[in-house]
């Protein structure tokens, strides 16, 4: 791996090239780019045998370097996901390009006619961690939305990622396409990282996706402009009126169907009208899913078998099978809450009392707010997106799970007839 201040120079005609790239796919047919996203999606299909040999070792190097359970299912591609992976970026050839949309446009008084339509960024920065799905969907969002994209996805990943890019690589000169649209800087190490996170003029745009630690790395440190994603400390609050199997059933999903991402359910909170009620079979079902219940003295009240929740454990992301539970005496503490601790990404309530649930919609300040549904839906694939860029917890430009419009600035196009100001 490269790592010297000589080596990490080389890093400029990757970006140069890079630079170049994006200027023919700025303007490449859709029906050229479908065509290099379908390639894309049959060679994962062909390919699947040698990206798992290729991610076997990766994981295994990150078994023996101590990587959490949580980070080693994040790891992990096997035929599956893989398979999922493909039909994605199929998905996303079905979407609408967004390049050339009209956004609003008008006539002037004067006759002059102008539009704001939507654009490429022009290369976009991607730093992530042990995440090789994450270099497909890029290279697929980037792609039909007209951006080259620069990768660098970590040592954990390392192995996994450069099978990926080859196979996309080959399938962008199969299409006509320059197969500098998709690079990886990962030979480059984290001294390359720092490198482009310092790359203004080469890259528009960085989009960090990987823990706390990173992100807040790349937010404070980078000059070029960033697309916070956030960490998840995901709430979901049972409203006294709420149904027992609905909460049952919403808790379960939302904790356990996949633990170690962002959606997945971090803290549970509770009326004190219906803790009696619902806490004792909503801890049942996640304790005999093997989930650790970390409680506050009132629900170990009704639920002994649960571990002492510390002061930490309601600002933890844990992404294992962990929760932390707390009884609340309202909505209006359940929401006090949640704004103190809340990362901004996801919280949801169950309720049949539709006042409540407007309350709850309207004054949660999250990406995604919801109302009797598991917050494992907050997903650019479940929303429809195909595949997604990341979850963004901030509130410029993008919010919540960001798919191809989200990778598209605008400008605005003029046409006169002579006209001149007076």
């Amino acid at each position: 791996m490269l790592q010297s201040l000589n080596d990490v120079a080389q890093l400029t005609p990757t970006l140069e090239a890079a630079r170049t790239a994006s200027l023919s796919l700025a303007s490449a047919p859709t029906v050229v780019k479908n065509k290099a996203l379908k390639l894309i999606a049959q060679s994962l299909r062909d390919h699947i045998d040698k990206i798992v040999a290729a991610n076997q070792v990766d994981l295994t190097s990150g078994a023996t370097n101590g990587l959490t359970a949580g980070l080693l299912d994040r790891l992990k591609l096997d035929a599956p996901r893989i398979i999922a992976l493909a039909d994605s970026v199929d998905q996303v050839a079905l979407l609408t390009d967004p390049v050339g949309q009209v956004v609003r446009g008008s006539s002037l008084p004067n006759g002059i006619k102008i539009s704001q339509v939507r654009v490429p960024f022009g290369v976009i920065g991607v730093i992530y961690e042990a995440r090789p799905n994450v270099t497909v969907d890029l290279a697929a969002l980037a792609l039909k939305s007209g951006n080259a994209v620069v990768l660098r996805g970590g040592s954990a990943a390392e192995n996994s990622n450069r099978v990926l890019i080859d196979l996309v690589q080959a399938s962008l000169v199969d299409a006509g396409l320059n197969p500098d649209c998709v690079q990886t800087i990962d030979p480059f190490g984290r001294a390359g990282a720092t490198e482009l996170m310092k790359a203004r003029g080469y890259v528009d745009v960085l989009i960090p996706r990987g823990s706390a630690n990173l992100i807040q790395t790349v937010v404070t440190e980078s000059a070029v402009p960033v697309i916070e994603t956030g960490a998840g400390v995901v709430h979901v609050f049972l409203d006294q009126s709420a149904t027992k199997q609905w909460a049952i059933d919403i808790v379960h999903n939302s904790k356990t169907h996949r633990p170690s991402v962002c959606n997945a359910l971090e803290t549970l909170l509770v009326h004190r009208s219906a803790a009696e009620r619902l806490l004792p079979d909503v801890l049942a079902r996640l304790a005999a899913s093997g989930v650790t219940i970390h409680a506050d003295a009132r629900t170990r009240a009704l639920y002994p078998a649960a571990v002492p929740a510390t002061d930490e454990d309601w600002g933890t992301e844990y992404m294992s099978l962990d929760i932390s539970v707390a009884i609340v005496d309202s909505l209006d503490e359940a929401i006090a809450h949640i704004r103190r601790y809340s990362t901004g990404h996801t919280e949801s309530i169950i309720t049949n009392d539709l006042q409540n649930a407007e309350r709850f919609l309207n004054e949660v300040d999250s990406a995604a707010v919801m109302v009797n549904a598991s917050t494992r839906f907050t997903d650019g694939g479940e929303f429809g997106f195909g595949a997604e860029v990341g979850i963004s917890t901030q509130k410029l430009h993008a919010r919540g799970p960001m798919g191809l419009p989200e990778l598209t600035s605008t400008k605005w196009i003029v046409r006169g007839t002579g006209q001149v100001r007076i």
